[in-house]
């Protein structure tokens, strides 16, 4: 194990210092214990096989401010995918009791703001916070191309697009606009997904080939806004797919829930789903009316286990026994907004 503190009482002071260290090519994991603290970094990880360890979501954070409408020194704006927090593009990474936030602010003054880039296979999140506004947490990878320049920038710009897979447990995710968004089949279980601002919860970007995109299993969905301000998803790429199953919706998710993308996306394609949610939001009588409300056998089949087993069969919901440092859950939506 290798312990980073910012009092100097570990073997670090840096996270990224920590994982610098790392043998390249390693094959075992490697548990980074990170002490209580506020770790001022912009974080990058492409190595497999690491266990970032905090000490509990409430008082072990990554913090940075980057953000997209921000300039290199050659006068370039750095755009989404630079303005990362905490870039994990490394497989088979777990991650236990961290905070990873973006202070830029608001996306109508700075734009897009990263709070974490993730993009590696096999990656596992229990109790970690996401904070940030618009497009909080990517997951990777990038579409094929972008729409509206030539390049999208950032870490992956030229790498093969490949499919990804990633599980969130008992996560705690805000942001405003599309804080949710990218290509990976992820599944996000007993989670709170709270909303700061009118906008839309994922914008998936979900390849056509690949058979599941962003599945949310008994999350809780909150905000602090006006009721009926809120999308459920609307489609970054033509085969966005995202499924709700047994969640809490509050009131601030429109009756639609579900919004095209200025109509760039052809509806017949997307794949836009619920089943048995609760709360004054999840009514789906209102629908739009491209969306699929499943049937009970179609819903049961939507598991962790099943939905990211792909042709290995790997199980996150089996714990790994290197993540025995005690992190605390993290805090509702009412104890962040009274941190802040």
């Amino acid at each position: 194990m290798i312990t980073v503190a910012t009092d100097g009482s570990g073997d670090f002071l840096s996270i990224q210092e920590a994982v610098d260290h790392i043998p390249e090519g390693q094959t075992k994991l490697t548990t980074i214990h990170i002490k209580s603290g506020v770790y001022k970094e912009k974080l990058y990880i492409d190595k497999p096989w690491i266990s970032l360890v905090g000490e509990g979501a409430d008082t072990t954070i990554i913090s940075y401010d980057d953000y997209a409408k921000k300039l290199f020194p050659s006068g370039e704006p750095y755009h989404t995918f630079h303005s990362y927090t905490a870039y994990i593009g490394g497989d088979h990474i777990e991650v236990k009791g961290i905070t990873f936030e973006n202070t830029a602010g608001s996306g109508d003054i700075v734009g897009q703001a990263l709070a974490a880039y993730v993009d590696g296979d096999c990656i596992v999140f229990r109790d970690c916070r996401f904070l940030g506004h618009q497009d909080t947490l990517f997951t990777g990878p990038l579409p094929p191309k972008p729409r509206d320049r030539g390049s999208f920038g950032g870490p992956r710009e030229d790498a093969p697009r490949r499919s990804v897979r990633q599980y969130y447990e008992r996560c705690y995710v805000e942001g405003d606009v599309d804080f949710i968004f990218g290509s990976a089949t992820a599944v996000f279980q007993e989670c709170e997904i709270v909303s700061l601002g009118s906008g839309w919860i994922t914008a998936a970007s979900t390849p056509e080939e690949v058979q599941f995109g962003y599945v949310f299993l008994r999350c809780k969905l909150t905000g602090d806004v006006p009721e009926q301000s809120v999308g459920l998803g609307r489609p970054w790429r033509n085969y966005a797919n995202v499924a709700f199953v047994d969640c809490w919706v509050g009131a601030h998710v429109k009756s639609a829930g579900w919004d095209r993308w200025n109509e760039q996306e052809p509806i017949e394609a997307v794949r836009y789903m619920e089943f048995g949610s609760v709360g004054p939001g999840a009514v789906t009588s209102g629908r739009a009316a491209w969306a699929t409300e499943l049937n009970e056998q179609e819903a049961k089949k939507l598991t962790a286990e099943h939905v990211l087993a792909g042709a290995d069969g790997w199980d996150p919901t089996v714990r790994s026994g290197d993540l025995h440092v005690a992190a605390e859950k993290p805090s509702s939506a009412a104890e962040v907004k009274a941190e802040k």
